[in-house]
């Protein structure tokens, strides 16, 4: 029993940051259009992520899209600019999107 409280334990950790930075991704409207594993109006996180593995510079790049928004590289559609997003928060949001496999 104590065993698997401790992996409950240990599980629910290792969720919480994918979740909590699920939950910023949805206050600040990301998902009207990404989601994490299909294409809407912009690509996939996950396609993101495959494109910018390995990238060190991927974090602050994704972050300032976020802020200023961008166009060209997935498409016509550009990304709308989203100032009302803080620096902290498209890095935290930058480094999520980056973790999806």
């Amino acid at each position: 029993m104590k065993r698997a409280l401790l992996i409950m334990a240990a599980m629910a950790t290792l969720s919480a940051p994918v979740l909590a930075d699920e939950a910023l991704a949805k206050s600040k409207n990301c998902m009207a259009c990404h989601a994490a594993d299909k294409k809407l109006v912009g690509p996939s996180y996950k396609s993101v992520a495959e494109k910018y593995a390995g990238d060190a510079k991927a974090v602050d790049m994704l972050a300032t899209k976020i802020i200023k928004g961008g166009s060209g590289v997935w498409g016509a559609i550009p990304m709308p600019a989203n100032p009302q997003v803080s620096e902290a928060d498209a890095k935290k949001l930058a480094a999520w999107v980056l973790s999806l496999k």
